[in-house]
């Protein structure tokens, strides 16, 4: 059998491509279909043979499969008619947050924040609204093709909890405001929380890694900022953070300390390349170099930065100069919907028309973002983001047997220009299937579904009262 990879014009010599099947028995077998490798240089590899064993990929041969190979599987996936590619990683959430779905839209982002979401965290954000709002999000996100993705709220532990009980890869950081949060004690307690939840969690699960997130420096004081990002160096973590969302935000900062808040973290010593900054908007050259030069990682979030009319992150910039940048949905609330195969094609086509370049955020480079990218962005590029042998087995399956999607000419193309997260059939993580045929294994989505509700009702319930503007 010719075990080795046909990649279409992208060659490597052979004694780097040429494989042997192992002997062992593979807990799953995925044969067929069009492997979008995105191990750079991205490879297209025509009917592969894909190997999951112990919850990593094992081997990668070229198809077909040859007579006593199935045999050596627990189970088999027939991948015809589908691109198999990269979990996407989905690099800022707020998971809890779709239980505020629509609460409040149509709005600038300080009336959104000030007038309906603060109020209405402060008044029922618990325990069991992060957990059921953390499931759902989970849910929509490994239906729509999202196995990792990195979160910031109140009551973090419960999302692990949630990740956990669904099966999902993520990273959970414990949020910090110096304001009206629900799980927050005096302030200068906020190091202990810090500690104590990265200890709680450290090693708890292989699908979770904790973090910290301070929401943004004009919510956060200088004292708050220091200690939280401390804390998050002293325990090898990353510590994320809103950044530069807002024209208003940069007044706001200039005002109050004489700097723009790029430069206000430099000067406080927290831009390194432990720290995530979502949205970065509000930027200059100047700004960008220092990102470049202290190695920051960017969450790009197009569809809740247009939705909230904050502005267009100047990405092309930011990727021209080396920086690593992810692609988020951010929450429910400003988006919103968790499906990254949509925030690929609002990046695409906004980058195009924001630059006047159709050249620009070519497709291949719009998956990569939203794969391997990501990945850098949350320092797991040696654990996810390809499909590589020895790395998480962590796929998904696009079935491509659809009107809108017929015909092929281009895998990444469609990918971005045409697919949508409902294209995706199945989703592994871990080399475990958690989502087979549009079905979640680990869950039951109805239940899920049914308690948000209850707690959307109750919500609804005390706004109509003005208990909550």
């Amino acid at each position: 059998m010719d075990i080795f990879f046909d990649l279409c014009k992208k060659r490597r010599p052979m004694t780097d491509i040429l494989m042997n099947i192992p002997q062992e028995t593979q807990d799953i077998l995925i044969v067929g279909g069009t492997l979008l490798t995105m191990s750079p240089p991205a490879e297209i590899v025509e009917d592969p043979i894909i190997g999951i064993r112990n919850g990593k990929i094992d081997f990668i041969a070229k198809g077909p499969i040859p007579q006593g190979v199935e045999g050596f599987a627990l189970e088999r996936i027939d991948a015809s008619g589908c691109i198999v590619m990269p979990g996407l990683v989905n690099v800022h959430t707020h998971l809890a947050m779709t239980c505020f779905r629509g609460l409040a839209d149509d709005l600038p982002l300080m009336t959104w924040l000030n007038d309906h979401i603060f109020p209405a965290e402060a008044k029922f954000v618990d325990r069991r609204m992060v957990h059921a709002g953390a499931l759902l999000g989970i849910a929509e996100m490994l239906l729509s093709g999202t196995t990792t993705f990195c979160d910031g709220y109140f009551f973090e532990g419960e999302v692990g909890r949630a990740a956990i009980e669904a099966g999902m890869r993520g990273i959970i950081a414990q949020g910090f405001i110096d304001f009206g949060a629900p799980d927050q004690m005096a302030h200068s307690e906020k190091a202990l929380i810090a500690r104590r939840f990265v200890e709680r969690w450290n090693d708890r699960s292989p699908l979770i890694t904790p973090a910290l997130v301070c929401h943004s420096p004009y919510t956060c004081s200088p004292e708050t900022l220091r200690n939280v990002k401390a804390a998050a160096n002293r325990l090898g973590v990353p510590f994320q953070i809103h950044l530069s969302e807002t024209r208003e935000e940069v007044d706001l900062l200039r005002s109050r300390y004489g700097k723009k808040p790029l430069e206000h973290l430099h000067e406080l010593n927290i831009l390194d390349e432990n720290t995530i900054a979502a949205h970065c908007i509000w930027l200059d050259p100047s700004e960008i170099g220092l990102i470049a030069e202290n190695g920051v990682k960017v969450a790009h979030d197009p569809e809740s930065n247009m939705k909230l009319g904050a502005g267009v992150a100047p990405v092309t910039e930011m990727l021209r100069r080396g920086i690593d940048v992810g692609l988020g949905t951010d929450g429910c609330a400003s988006n919103n919907d968790l499906d990254l195969f949509g925030e690929m094609r609002t990046a695409a086509n906004l980058h195009k028309v924001f630059t006047g370049d159709p050249t620009v955020m070519k497709a291949e480079k719009v998956v990569e973002l939203a794969t391997i990218g990501g990945a850098r962005v949350l320092g797991m590029e040696d654990r996810i983001g390809t499909v590589t042998p020895g790395k998480e087995a962590d796929l998904i399956l696009v079935d491509m047997n659809k009107p809108h999607l017929t015909p092929l000419y281009h895998p990444f193309s469609h990918l971005v220009y045409a697919a949508c997260g409902a294209d995706v059939k199945t989703s592994i993580v871990g080399g475990k299937i958690v989502m087979k045929d549009r079905r979640l294994i680990q869950m039951d989505v109805g239940t899920v579904m049914a308690e948000v509700r209850q707690i959307a009702s109750q919500i609804k319930g005390s706004r109509s009262r003005k208990e909550v503007p």
